[in-house]
């Protein structure tokens, strides 16, 4: 029965949190199908293209690292706001960039103001009790994840139709849009940290060092978000070039990975009555299916196939980090800015290890080494967790 104390959650401003998680996050990784037509258009040699995708993900790291902490030192609606008018900024200068070096020092900003959907994440954790709280950050993550698998086909289909700019001058006017909306309808909220931001800073060290749940998560998904970089890195050159597939068609193929994104909220659900350890493996054990799927040889049917990788691939990455991140806000809300941004900041930088070896691997051994390359790291994943203790 629910107590004065631990009143349900406004589901409305739930339903915002996940839109502009949603919105927000996608700024990230409208790039990654723009890189040729930028880099064209910018006169950027071939080996200097990758800053594109690179310097926003650089940019996502540093904030991850030196803004997010503030979540438990400053005031989370201000700091929200300040990052998305931020983004709105530098989206609308990459937008009218005439120079590879001014869309290059856009990128790396737009990367910054993308942290603000972590401060969003932790409104999600902080208005929501114990007894709930996997549901409700589950709900807004979904938000995140759909917002990282359609911001590919969104990209390609908006610059199939106008151009690249185009993609910026939207993704600008979205995050002016949600700049006033979330301006209007999100609550204030004033942490009350006895430490300043230098000492903030310095306890993410003693954090990492004494938290084991900690670590052990932000491992097991650093593995998990390898494997999905990966996928999602060469799949693109695998339509391409195995089934002959344009940009348009690869964004309708991406299309269909969001349907992963309905176990965020299901492993939320399971979190909440005491499953998460079970659910966890559940997670995992769904990559390692996925990717072992990708091995086979199904003739007519292998893009049907690759279909059903990507759904299942998604849905688990999708669970274990709902799963993950409702560990992590039960530490404690005093550390949740903090140990957040250590746990994004470590499974960001195993997504570009990812990444970079999907590309190599392509490159050595096709479709099935790259297949086999993901399928290490879940294994990995469940390996680090079975060994762990029962609290994890």
């Amino acid at each position: 029965m629910q107590t004065a104390s631990q009143p349900e959650v406004n589901p409305w401003l739930v339903l915002l949190l996940a839109v502009g998680c949603c919105l927000i996050v996608a700024n990230i990784y409208y790039a990654q199908t723009l890189v040729g037509p930028i880099s064209l258009a910018l006169s950027m040699p071939p080996a200097a293209a990758g800053l594109i995708v690179t310097l926003t993900q650089i940019g996502y790291g540093l904030g991850l690292l030196f803004v997010i902490p503030l979540g438990d030192y400053v005031e989370n609606r201000s700091l929200v706001l300040g990052a998305v008018a931020l983004s709105a900024l530098s989206l609308l200068g990459a937008a009218l960039s005439p120079s590879a070096p001014l869309f290059l020092a856009c990128a790396l900003l737009t990367g910054i103001g993308s942290v603000a959907v972590q401060v969003l994440v932790l409104y999600a954790a902080h208005m929501a009790h114990d007894g709930i709280r996997g549901r409700v950050v589950g709900n807004v993550m979904s938000g995140l994840m759909l917002g990282i698998m359609l911001a590919r086909p969104v990209a390609s289909v908006i610059a199939d139709m106008a151009s690249w700019n185009a993609v910026y001058f939207f993704a600008a006017l979205t995050m002016l849009v949600m700049l006033v909306v979330l301006r209007l309808a999100l609550p204030q909220r004033q942490p009350h940290s006895p430490i300043g931001y230098r000492e903030l800073m310095a306890s993410m060290v003693d954090l990492a060092l004494q938290t084991p749940v900690l670590r052990l998560r932000a491992l097991c998904h650093a593995c998990l978000f390898a494997a999905f970089s990966l996928f999602w890195t060469v799949v693109p050159l695998h339509l391409a070039q195995q089934f002959g597939m344009r940009q348009r068609d690869i964004a309708l193929f991406a299309l269909a990975g969001v349907a992963g994104a309905i176990a965020a909220p299901l492993a939320g659900r399971m979190a909440d009555r005491g499953w998460t350890r079970p659910a966890t493996i559940i997670a995992m054990l769904l990559a390692i299916l996925a990717l072992l799927l990708a091995q086979l040889e199904l003739g007519g049917l292998q893009l049907a196939l690759l279909v059903v990788v990507a759904i299942v691939l998604d849905a688990g990455i999708s669970a274990h980090l709902v799963l993950s991140q409702r560990v992590i806000f039960a530490l404690g809300a005093a550390q949740r800015g903090r140990c957040n941004a250590i746990f994004m900041a470590t499974f960001f930088a195993g997504g570009a290890v990812g990444s970079a070896l999907g590309g190599w691997s392509y490159a050595q051994g096709g479709w099935n080494q790259a297949a086999w390359t993901a399928l290490a790291f879940p294994l990995l994943a469940l390996c680090f967790f079975m060994g762990s203790a029962r609290k994890a």
